[in-house]
């Protein structure tokens, strides 16, 4: 029942997902006539790069391995405590590295299609 907390982390994690593929980057000076169509498509460039999204699964799982063993030595046999805690930890630093590299894959496909974009 303690572990109920959880689930609003998880949740948040989870909404956070996909947040660096919607990336709309700052421009230098007015947007061409074909930003609006080559930005989508850089979205959708990005959105699809399912590596990430397994990286991100796997850091959760190292995460849970990690904290199960630290939970079960540290606190007194909370292995599954640690488990849970770990698994969040993992799973949101996998899913914010993520999103920080669709974000640079919507910058550089941008540049590479002729956009002034600055972040």
């Amino acid at each position: 029942m303690k572990y109920l907390i959880v689930i609003p982390a998880v949740l948040a994690v989870t909404a956070c997902a996909d947040s660096g593929a919607n990336y709309r980057p700052i421009l230098d000076g007015q947007p061409s006539a074909a930003f609006q169509a080559d930005l989508a498509a850089c979205q959708t460039l990005a959105r699809n790069q399912n590596q990430f999204d397994q990286e991100t699964f796997g850091a959760a799982a190292m995460g849970a391995g990690a904290g199960a063993v630290l939970g079960e030595v540290d606190d007194g046999g909370d292995a599954l405590g640690g488990a849970i805690v770990g698994a969040l930890a993992g799973g949101a630093a996998g899913a914010v590295n993520a999103n920080e590299r669709r974000e640079a894959i919507v910058l550089k496909c941008l540049r590479g299609r002729g956009h002034r974009v600055v972040g």
